[in-house]
């Protein structure tokens, strides 16, 4: 007769007989080892025990419109997107090329652009943007395309917004939000994001929406506290706003805060008389590639929209020896959001503080004159449209020979160069030597070789029309500010008798 074993024989002889790094999956082996006798009876499809460790979604729990999935593997798959415009007024041509460019934006968020559509209408539909019509075809569309979102090339009012995702069933952004969300991925310094967080709660702040809960009120409180509770309370949304209201006026302080910094270092540049130039144009025109060729910054250069949010400012030289100051600021666009231009107006003050602007249109664009229409509305905003300002047509190497002379016949201050090969870029600083303003004063010095710091500065903060070594000292004949002027006054050489 054979003797069955106790179970705690069982477990000694099982240790002796698996090795340590074997024995954890050993025991999980035997216990799920499938048996007839016990598993053959059980009810409804049985899993293995890595299908049953495994996550799995349960059905109805999602809060987007679809899933999602769709929206938090965002790095993983890419979004697929459905472009819709109004057009209201200009040329069909006009209104497909803000299409081609909301396009250019969306790719340049990290959408993949399956689709976009344009509706000939008066004004936009109050309700859903494009009226209820087309907007049960843009639902077709988006079911045949596969796409999870609806980029509208506008800006969408909260119950446009709300109307359309409910005819649509997939997630619908306006221009503005998407602009917004390139800026917050392109933002790097502290600045820049503090800027965008800002613009961004100034578009969130309208558009909060509550579910469930989110609407229920908090106990109000009565004339006396306590147990009275007669207010109505307040609600989580309004909760929500107060919040956000207050995070903004604290965004607004600590933005101010930095301006002052950039401020100091305006005022140091104006104290020392040093000229400053602004690069300004449209997006992707080449402003940084600019930048590069004048001064060898070192910018970030991509080809894609808004590449670059922060200004940089650079020393640079003109041809004659006099030092000036270039500044490269944020890219403009059609219909930018008045969020972004009121929380960069700190930024965009280095246009409206320069001597001279240099204005960079794409040559080789489509419309480059509406380009330079878009910049021109936004420097007016900024109060810098008194501001001398040269016309560099950049790409002239791609460029349409019949537009560059169209832009230069029409632009009277302009110059054609390609920041890519360096044409034209001579020719150009050539032109900032003249067009920089110059010293007021023209006086003619012998400086003594013991004073070697004021011919310095006469090289630095004047123009030096020649400059002789004598015996005496430097002799220079040269133009200069009137401070400077008076300090040198006392080195006028007298005139012989």
């Amino acid at each position: 007769m054979t003797s069955s074993s106790s179970p705690s024989q069982d477990t000694q002889s099982f240790a002796q007989n698996h090795p340590d790094g074997l024995r954890a999956d050993a025991l999980m082996e035997e216990d799920v080892a499938w048996s007839h006798e016990i598993d053959g009876e059980r009810d409804g499809d049985q899993f293995d025990r890595s299908e049953r460790a495994a996550l799995r979604r349960v059905a109805g729990l999602s809060t987007e419109l679809e899933d999602v999935t769709e929206v938090e593997y965002r790095q993983l798959r890419l979004e697929r997107v459905v472009l819709v415009g109004v057009w209201t007024s200009g040329t069909a041509t006009d209104s497909e090329n803000s299409l081609t460019e909301l396009a250019a934006l969306a790719e340049t968020a990290g959408a993949l652009v399956l689709d976009g559509v344009i509706q000939r209408r008066d004004k936009p539909d109050a309700a859903t943007y494009i009226g209820s019509g087309k907007a049960n075809e843009l639902r077709d569309i988006v079911l045949e395309t596969g796409a999870d979102t609806v980029i509208c090339d506008g800006e969408l009012s909260p119950g446009q917004l709300i109307h359309l995702e409910d005819v649509v069933k997939v997630k619908v952004i306006d221009r503005t939000a998407l602009i917004l969300d390139i800026f917050a991925q392109h933002a790097k310094s502290r600045e820049g994001k503090a800027q965008v967080a800002l613009a961004q709660m100034q578009y969130m702040l309208p558009r909060l929406r509550g579910w469930g809960q989110s609407l229920s009120r908090q106990m109000g409180g009565g004339k006396g506290g306590g147990l009275a509770t007669r207010g109505p309370g307040e609600t989580k949304i309004e909760t929500d706003r107060r919040r956000i209201r207050e995070k903004m006026a604290k965004m607004r302080r600590e933005i101010a805060d930095m301006k002052v910094g950039r401020e100091i270092k305006r005022q140091e540049r104006r104290r020392n008389k040093v000229p400053s130039v602004a690069i300004a144009g449209y997006t992707n025109a080449g402003k940084s590639s600019l930048l590069n060729r004048l001064t060898g910054a070192g910018v970030l250069v991509q080809n894609e929209l808004f590449a670059t949010l922060d200004p940089t400012v650079r020393r640079a030289e003109t041809p004659g020896g006099r030092i000036y100051t270039l500044a490269d600021t944020v890219g403009f666009v059609r219909h930018l959001p008045h969020h972004l231009v009121e929380a960069f107006r700190s930024t965009m003050e280095e246009v409206g503080d320069s001597d001279l602007i240099l204005h960079v249109v794409d040559g080789s664009h489509p419309a480059p004159e509406e380009q330079l229409a878009a910049v021109r509305e936004v420097v007016r905003d900024v109060g810098a449209n008194k501001v001398p300002e040269i016309v560099v047509i950049n790409k002239a190497d791609a460029a349409d020979p019949l537009v560059l002379q169209r832009l230069m016949r029409n632009e009277k201050r302009s110059i054609a160069v390609s920041a890519r090969t360096g044409q034209g870029i001579a020719e150009l600083l050539a032109l900032i030597d003249v067009e920089l303003p110059h010293p007021s004063v023209e006086i003619e010095v012998l400086v003594p070789y013991t004073l070697g710091r004021l011919v310095a500065r006469a090289h630095s903060e004047g123009e030096v029309i020649s400059e002789e070594h004598t015996p005496e000292g430097t002799l220079l004949k040269l133009r200069v500010h009137e401070e400077l002027a008076a300090e040198l006054q006392a080195y006028v050489p007298v005139p012989a008798v």
